[in-house]
């Protein structure tokens, strides 16, 4: 995906950046690839993959939330910044808290914060289930990209939820996740709204974005340790 093919797509879904949003997203790019090659960060390098399988996907969250407003959004497991970089990039009304595990992936994080002078932006080294009990109803949005399954993610990430806020877990397939995932999802005082399915531009590598409303809050004991959610999940 060149620039142009992205800025055609991502306008699709409705999101007109600015030429400095533009050069963001490429600086982005730039820190990523140099840091890349003391780091291992990611195997997708090659521009064009970068901008279809990192950007341009992390932006398809806004098929599930209005990310135009005021909102607070906690991205658990960010990796090197996606999405939670590429919408705090593209989206900077949203107030993004990332959650990442590994020191070389956080070291890289506050990087780009750095560099591209990122506003409301916090960067949190914490396993998900830590974050979690320590953040209870917290955030509006809730958001995972290709992490773990329903039924590990959901006890991770749900009791961040503000009741009414949404957990959005980005995946690609899901067959079997939802089945298995139900049960926590009740457990967790939560209902599965929708499921909005599409591809990818270009390569049509199937996507899900998984929309579960928090309806109530959670027991004390949610989150449990991640053996006891691993070995037993819900």
């Amino acid at each position: 995906m060149n620039l142009n093919n992205f800025i055609k797509e991502i306008e699709k879904l409705n999101i007109h950046l600015s030429k400095k949003q533009l050069e963001l997203l490429e600086e982005f790019y730039n820190l990523l690839i140099d840091y890349n090659e003391k780091v291992n960060l990611t195997r997708i390098t090659e521009k064009e993959d970068v901008y279809l399988k990192h950007f341009y996907d992390s932006l398809t969250l806004i098929k599930a939330i209005d990310l135009n407003k005021e909102l607070t959004l906690c991205d658990i497991g960010s990796g090197a910044g996606f999405p939670g970089i590429v919408l705090k990039i593209c989206f900077p009304r949203v107030k993004i808290t990332l959650v990442e595990t590994l020191q070389k992936r956080v070291r890289f994080l506050y990087l780009v914060k750095e560099k591209l002078n990122l506003k409301d932006l916090f960067i949190c080294k914490e396993r998900a289930e830590i974050f979690a009990r320590n953040n209870r109803n917290k955030y509006d949005v809730v958001t995972s990209r290709a992490m773990a399954r329903l039924n590990i993610l959901n006890e991770m990430c749900i009791p961040l939820v503000k009741v009414n806020g949404y957990f959005i877990p980005m995946k690609g397939s899901i067959e079997g996740e939802l089945e298995e995932g139900m049960n926590s999802i009740n457990e967790l005082n939560s209902k599965l709204e929708n499921v909005i399915s599409f591809t990818l531009p270009i390569e049509n590598s199937v996507r899900n974005l998984v929309i579960i409303k928090k309806i109530g809050d959670n027991k004390t004991k949610y989150p449990r340790s991640f053996n006891e959610i691993k070995n037993n999940p819900l």
